[in-house]
């Protein structure tokens, strides 16, 4: 049986949902950042397979995926020196904890 567009939008489908409760159920910063990393990569397996499937002589989904991939690394970096920064001062990484917005 060969793999089709199908078999690739729903491990897609699949790693943006795993994504999505991780960011809506966990407490812990780092691991929400973890997730939403998890969701960016099921939109990076999208794009390939649409790019793949539907003009397979560009590489349109390609580029596409790496302008994400380093988003998404530059997310990372300022989510983490955002997350040490209220570790320091909170000695806490719990989303409940962060209210430095709050008046």
């Amino acid at each position: 049986m060969p793999i089709t567009l199908q078999h690739y939008l729903v491990l897609s489908a699949i790693l943006f949902c795993i994504g999505l409760y991780g960011v809506l159920v966990k407490r812990n910063a780092v691991v929400v950042l973890m997730c939403i990393e998890i969701m960016l990569n099921g939109v990076n397996i999208a794009m390939v397979a649409f790019s793949r499937y539907i003009v397979p002589t560009a590489l349109t989904g390609q580029v596409f995926a790496i302008f994400i991939m380093t988003v998404a690394a530059a997310e990372v970096a300022v989510g983490l020196a955002i997350v040490i920064a209220i570790y320091r001062s909170r000695q806490s990484v719990d989303v409940a904890d962060i209210n430095l917005m709050k008046w």
